[in-house]
């Protein structure tokens, strides 16, 4: 392996982050880092479970949301499971939801007492942390020198080593040279300074190289082209998948919703009545799949993609006289907005009731 001057590389890093970081309602800035105040281990583990496959600007808000509503640890787990995947809904890959629940609940156990471990080992014995949140909340809320790669770091350290192998088999070698660069002073601000390099300056188009504190020893910048970093492997055709959505409006201004399953996809979300679609197989698409006999419509398709397929919903509106028991319970449309449905069961009402979202 190429071999660099790692201790030069994290000093620029650290000075370029003390004059350019962003400022992000879970952080602590440098400066106030400098001068002994750490971050909440709370407001980092929390602004990490929701910035994967996440944005920052999609996250703001719903942080935001759930520090207003539940302010500790301890609250959080004492919320109702319905309430936290409500608060949720529109963040997507449900699972984290149901895992920061449990988290929120082992660490306000006796066990921790509402005190998270300051141990990537510690961390990783939790619920729903791996290798990664594990790392990110050792290093930036407990200054452990963890070696933090998400996909920012993964796009700066491949074009820096110009490392060839494709990813995700090349995700070991990034983590080592992560490891061997990262300072055992201000861990956390190196891992904040790698990540916000990577979103602002090594971005996956049009990196601004004139502008990187690492330029004079990236070796993608020296040698090759930066955009062909990081090399993923081939990516395989997603499968798609059928199934029908039925949206039931009653006289009384009423739709019917049920609550899915804890496990599995989108489990513990709330939704309208659906066929029995998964991943890996096709639901029924008729109104002969319907919860109950009435007068359905049909009214279009809406296509929806997960991370490992996509799923086509055709969508029925009936309107019923009565409101039967079909499993689930009757809510009105002016409350939809605030329940856990998430994105693809809102498009599917939204193709039946085109208002019913609207502010």
């Amino acid at each position: 392996m190429h071999e660099l001057p790692e201790p030069r590389l994290a000093e620029a890093l650290l000075a370029w982050y003390d004059r350019h970081h962003r400022e992000l309602p879970w952080r602590v800035s440098p400066r106030d880092h400098r001068n002994g105040r750490r971050a909440d281990p709370y407001h980092v583990w929390l602004s990490e479970v929701m910035l994967q496959q996440t944005t920052v600007q999609a996250v703001k808000p719903y942080f935001q949301k759930f520090l207003a509503a539940w302010p500790t640890v301890s609250d959080l787990a004492a919320a109702p499971v319905d309430d936290v995947m409500a608060a949720w809904a529109g963040l997507g890959y449900y699972a984290r939801a149901r895992n920061l629940k449990k988290c929120a609940e082992a660490v306000a156990s006796s066990h921790h007492g509402g005190i998270f471990p300051d141990t990537e080992d510690g961390l990783r014995a939790l619920p729903g942390i791996g290798d990664y949140t594990s790392a990110a909340v050792a290093a930036i809320a407990f200054d452990r020198p963890a070696a933090v790669l998400d996909g920012n770091v993964e796009r700066v350290i491949s074009r820096v080593y110009a490392i060839a192998d494709p990813l995700p088999g090349s995700k070991p070698a990034m983590k080592a040279r992560v490891k061997a660069l990262t300072p055992t002073a201000r861990p956390g601000d190196f891992a904040q300074g790698m990540m916000d390099l990577g979103a602002t300056i090594c971005t996956p188009r049009r990196p601004a190289c004139a502008l990187c504190p690492l330029r004079d020893d990236c070796l993608a910048f020296l040698h090759d082209d930066p955009e062909r970093f990081p090399v993923k492997a081939a990516k395989k055709d997603k499968p798609v998948r059928q199934g029908a959505a039925f949206v039931a409006v009653s006289t009384e201004g009423r739709v019917l919703l049920r609550r899915r399953i804890d496990s599995g996809l989108l489990g513990g979300m709330t939704e309208i009545p659906t066929t029995a679609w998964t991943a890996r197989l096709d639901g029924g698409t008729t109104v002969a799949d319907a919860p109950f006999p009435a007068d359905w419509q049909a009214c279009g398709v809406v296509t929806h993609v997960f991370t490992h397929f996509e799923l086509r919903l055709s969508v029925y509106r009936a309107k019923v006289a009565h409101e039967p028991s079909a499993g689930g319970w009757w809510e009105p449309v002016a409350n939809l907005a605030a329940q856990a449905l998430p994105t693809v069961m809102k498009k599917a009402i939204t193709q039946a009731i085109p208002l019913a979202f609207a502010p």
